[in-house]
């Protein structure tokens, strides 16, 4: 078998795996949703993985870490969080490294790619850390740049470690966010 066609297979199969973790996201029940949370932190960090997964649809992630880190240690819950959010966020990377983006003619996009280009470390960091719907093409101009995968999980994950522990410290009143706290009342 050619290289080029190991290649394309490998694309493909990429692609398959990222619909199908997509999908399977929103065809969980809400009470298999509770049953893992039933698992502590392990459940936190499948949660977590499923919930970041998915490409451009959202899904209940931060609230989970919210609520958890209420209930169990906030350190323990934004290092399962962040884990299991770093590993769900390979889905996009992965889409970009098989070259099979369907975002790539997006004026965002590009802008990404410029971004990344110019400073993709800070990019994935920055993007990891604050609350957006731009971290999925964030991973897809990783992976179509080949950024190194070693260094885009180290600042994936430094980043969602900021923002599940800040957000599992709010959850167990350790500390206050404006918008969450207007949101819940």
């Amino acid at each position: 078998m050619s290289l080029e066609r190991k290649q394309a297979l490998w694309r493909i199969a990429a692609i398959i795996l990222v619909i199908g973790l997509s999908a399977a996201i929103f065809l969980i029940p809400p009470e298999q949703t509770e049953t893992l949370e039933r698992f502590g932190l392990l459940g936190v960090f499948v949660i977590t993985a499923l919930a970041n997964a998915t490409l451009f649809l959202p899904a209940p992630g931060l609230l989970i870490v919210f609520t958890m880190g209420a209930r169990l240690n906030p350190l323990g819950v934004g290092l399962a969080a962040a884990s299991g959010a770093t590993i769900g966020e390979l889905s996009g990377y992965l889409a970009g490294y098989s070259g099979q983006a369907v975002v790539e003619d997006t004026s965002m996009y590009k802008r990404m790619v410029a971004w990344m280009q110019r400073n993709g470390r800070l990019t994935v960091l920055l993007l990891a850390f604050f609350p957006n719907p731009f971290f999925d093409l964030t991973g897809i101009a990783a992976g179509a740049l080949k950024m190194s995968l070693r260094t885009f999980i180290i600042w994936c994950w430094y980043g969602k470690f900021g923002k599940m522990l800040i957000t599992a410290l709010a959850g167990a009143g350790f500390i206050s966010i404006p918008w969450v706290v207007d949101w819940l009342n």
